[in-house]
């Protein structure tokens, strides 16, 4: 594991954070820390995990191996690693939750990674989505997906369609350069090239002159990576209005069709395809379970990739109290999750027992409709996917 003792000294707590390390007497509950964004263009985010973590534990009979679990939320307000640096170390400390979960952004799960080894805390990612996370500190596990895990299989399948020429346009931060290196990896392994590697700023809200870079690029279709929320919006807006569909300039993503902003899109939507570990209208037994579970705990709540996340979380979490009986064993509960296997609403799944993240499958989607309204229908599963972003 890469972890540098030197960062870690720099972030070592109080000297009263590292009783935090002991194991200590049965709670009365187990506590959960949620850290996510509550607040501002990104607050979504921070409700699905709410409304699927908390629909996780009602499922359950309202206790998770016979525990009482508190919710303890915290609002990072976006991408901000400082003020989530300090959240969490008060969570720690002042609220001394049993597990910590959430982090949409990847930033700010990396900021965390010296605070939690200190103090053996088993810490799930619900969507932060850069391979690294996991490398930096060996309490971290994920349930959400990585850019690799799910543009390797994008790259291959473009190169089955006969594609060239392909050129890449992503949010410049680090799940947008893994999903540009990941596909242009792959893509040139199977002869095809990326005539254009894009970068586009992570504030920009005009992707008018990058849409008019890539029309002129001479590719037959853009592979696409961005942070979720407004900015899908803006650029799925940009390509159509410029005419890159009429062009036959095919757009290919990830989470760029988001069930959360679905319905937004109108008609444009219709066709885009993308490549993806969820969709909610996933046909399966566990899906509508957990369709009618989230909708149950909030009628607002929809079926994505970020509640997905946090209801198989929450599994995880589930297990890991399972397996030490409430108390705080880090130690106990990581070997625990290392091991697991389960049936996810996404599908089969399990943790890779060396890089803690989430293996599952990965499904090429495109958006039609069903009745009136849009839907992310899966055409073909490529099968059990791993992070290939840690395999490097």
């Amino acid at each position: 594991m890469k972890f540098h003792r030197r960062a870690l000294a720099c972030a070592l707590f109080a000297s009263a954070a590292l009783s935090l390390a002991a194991p200590q007497a049965m709670a009365q509950n187990v506590k959960v820390g949620i850290i996510g964004p509550f607040s501002g263009p990104f607050a979504h985010y921070g409700s699905l995990f709410k409304a699927a973590a908390q629909a996780y534990v009602a499922s359950q009979g309202g206790k998770l191996a016979g525990q009482n679990v508190e919710f303890i939320y915290r609002d990072t307000g976006g991408p901000n690693p400082a003020l989530t640096k300090t959240l969490v170390q008060e969570l720690l400390v002042k609220d001394k939750v049993d597990y910590l979960g959430g982090f949409v952004f990847t930033p700010n799960a990396m900021a965390v990674a010296p605070l939690i080894q200190q103090s053996r805390t088993p810490t799930v990612i619900f969507n932060a989505a850069t391979s690294a996370i996991t490398e930096k500190s060996e309490y971290f596990v994920r349930t959400s997906y990585t850019l690799w895990q799910v543009t390797v299989p994008a790259a291959q399948w473009a190169a089955k369609q006969n594609m060239k020429k392909v050129v890449t346009a992503v949010t410049d931060y680090g799940p947008g350069i893994d999903a540009e290196t990941a596909f242009k990896s792959e893509f040139t392994k199977q002869g095809g090239t990326v005539v254009e590697s894009i970068r586009m700023p992570i504030a920009t809200t005009d992707f008018g002159p990058f849409v008019q870079r890539i029309k002129a690029s001479g590719a037959q279709a853009v592979y696409t990576f961005l942070p979720g929320g407004p900015p899908n919006l803006g650029f799925v807006k940009a390509y159509n209005e410029n005419g890159l569909a009429k062009a036959g300039v095919q757009f290919l993503g990830s989470a760029e069709t988001d069930e959360y902003d679905l319905q937004k899109f109108g008609d444009a939507a219709l066709g885009l395809t993308t490549v993806f570990h969820y969709a909610g209208a996933h046909d399966s037994s566990e899906n509508r379970k957990f369709v009618a579970a989230l909708k149950k705990q909030d009628p607002n709540a929809v079926a994505n990739y970020a509640s997905v996340g946090a209801w198989d979380g929450m599994y995880v979490i589930h297990k890991m109290i399972e397996a030490t009986g409430g108390k705080k064993d880090g130690a106990k509960a990581m070997a625990a999750a290392r091991a697991l296997a389960w049936e996810s609403p996404r599908g089969p799944v399990s943790i890779d027992p060396k890089t803690r993240h989430i293996t599952q499958n990965v499904y090429l989607r495109k958006v039609e409709k069903a009745g009136d309204a849009l839907v992310n229908k899966e055409l073909q599963s490529f099968g059990a996917q791993t992070d290939f972003g840690l395999e490097k």
